[in-house]
């Protein structure tokens, strides 16, 4: 116990990384799946594998492979002493096969010679690595499916549901949030489609031996064993293992670990995507959607009325973490000679970090998007905080064929500009213009300018965003024509009479 500690407080272990600085993925199930036992675990497991894979190749005594897969339990190693014995040896595998070896010789000292043999430290880790990978990705994948479902709820709920879009910080022209939450679902079906290419295909055991040769498997394997041997063993080791046969041993061919972490970037950016938006959208003065509360969540410890966003917190904090850290991953591809010094080693804890963070940022999107609140009538509101003026680019494209195109843009830049000094609405400024007065009435502006009526194929789009739930036309509704809708007719005759007498 250090001097600081309270009487009969035990002082925490020095190694202890409990999540208190990463709190995204604190208690998540991914932590567990990626954190030291489980990692020493997958590790053993690619010991156990590699053995019983030898005995149906008839290389190892099955009875040897049966006490080796008994034996390796994480249970029986001490981790830390392994953590410790691996700065002698720049990895946690030279110590780890000693500590097995012993534990195995304790119950067959036959079965403790076929303990790693013709094996070494890269093809145990890096088949360990794939593992935990593997286990890994069956989490996030879990919980990107429910944010998937979850975000085709909210497109179909907000298929017509109104709201600014905005471009550079600023009011653009209407959207739906339909629309921006069926964009959001396009971004994590895509990041979803990826990390299951990944966990199908691009996740191999690793067997190369010493240096990639296979020479000291194929040595233990006997006179009668060549070359194809091995390529059998390779084969049979991935089935004991459940993961891919790699074309060759990739000691130093790091594409593996390269497309997991690319994959991992994107899914970490498809929902910071969405975090960014919902942060934006939960400012005080927008006020358009809310996170879902539970009992202490967002409490600031000074302002006693402050609900800060945490969910989106946390996600952000992962999708600007992973891509920084997969950019570790990629430039280990620039590796040397057939086994590499640093680059390797490099590797091991960026790969766990993009894989934690990924699950806990994948985690916290589910409770945000099933629970996530919106304001339709809040929308509606800021919609129509500038006067009409987010409708602009209507007006100036029904104006055009009267006045020409640039005269219209600039008829309507400097009645915009008028319209933000003056607050006024837009269609009474314009209303008051000679050559805005001749075809168009002060309701026949208003109409034009409602930010509802130029949606444009935002309902069309989100149709065809969830046509792979069955969410075509039919469940929302019928398709509404972009363009004119909602143009008076009158308007739209003499707005077309005094084109064609422009084009005469």
């Amino acid at each position: 116990m250090s001097d600081s500690d309270g009487p009969g407080r035990e002082a925490l272990p020095v190694y202890l990384d409990a999540g208190l600085l990463s709190p995204v993925r604190a208690g998540t199930p991914v932590e567990a799946a990626v954190g030291d036992g489980a990692w020493l675990q997958a590790m053993l497991d690619a010991e156990a594998a590699l053995v019983r894979a030898q005995a149906r190749c008839g290389t190892a005594p099955a009875e040897a492979a049966a006490v080796i897969t008994a034996a390796a339990r994480a249970e029986n190693l001490d981790v830390r002493r392994l953590a410790m014995a691996a700065r002698e040896t720049a990895n946690p595998v030279v110590g780890l096969v000693k500590a097995l070896s012993a534990v195995v010789a304790e119950q067959s000292v036959t079965a403790a010679e076929y303990v790693h043999r013709g094996s070494t430290s890269q093809d145990v880790f890096d088949t360990g690595a794939m593992l935990v990978a593997s286990r890994a990705l069956r989490l996030i994948g879990a919980d990107l499916r429910a944010v998937t479902g979850s975000l085709t709820e909210l497109a179909r709920a907000h298929r017509e549901t109104v709201m600014a879009g905005r471009t550079l910080g600023l009011h653009a022209v209407p959207t739906t949030f339909g629309l921006k939450a069926a964009g959001w679902r396009q971004l994590v079906l895509e990041a979803s489609e990826r990390l299951q290419r990944v966990a199908d295909e691009g996740l191999p055991v690793s067997l190369g031996g010493a240096a990639g040769t296979l020479a000291g498997y194929l040595q233990y394997a006997g006179e009668d064993a060549d070359g194809h041997s091995m390529v059998e063993l390779a084969a049979v080791y991935a089935e004991e293992t459940g993961l891919a046969v790699p074309a060759l041993p990739w000691h130093a061919l790091r594409t593996p670990v390269a497309d997991l972490a690319a994959a991992l970037a994107h899914t970490a950016g498809a929902l910071g995507k969405i975090a960014a938006d919902v942060l934006v959208l939960t400012r005080t003065e927008v006020g358009e959607v809310t996170e879902p509360t539970a009992a202490s969540r967002g409490v600031s410890s000074a302002m006693p009325h402050k609900r800060n966003p945490v969910l989106a917190t946390l996600i952000r904090s992962a999708a600007v973490q992973v891509p920084a850290l997969a950019s570790v991953l990629m430039q280990c591809l620039a590796t040397e000679d057939e086994r590499s010094a640093g680059l390797w080693h490099a590797e091991w804890q960026p790969l766990r970090e993009c894989l934690r963070l990924t699950g806990g940022a994948a985690h916290a999107a589910v409770e945000l998007v099933r629970g996530l609140s919106v304001h339709p009538e809040r929308m509606r509101v800021n919609t129509a905080a500038t006067g009409g003026q987010l409708v602009s680019e209507r007006a100036s494209a029904v104006l055009a064929p009267l006045l020409g195109k640039a005269a219209a843009r600039q008829v309507l830049s400097d009645a915009s500009a008028l319209a933000a000094v003056a607050g006024r609405p837009l269609a009474e400024v314009l209303a008051e213009l000679p050559q805005v007065r001749e075809v168009f009435t002060r309701e026949e502006l208003a109409r034009l300018l409602d930010p509802a009526a130029y949606t444009g194929a935002a309902t069309a789009l989100v149709d065809r965003a969830l046509a792979d739930v069955g969410g075509g036309d039919g469940p929302y509704g019928s398709r509404r024509p972009s363009g004119v809708r909602g143009v008076p007719e009158a308007a739209r005759h003499r707005a077309g009479t005094a084109s064609a007498a422009t084009t005469t």
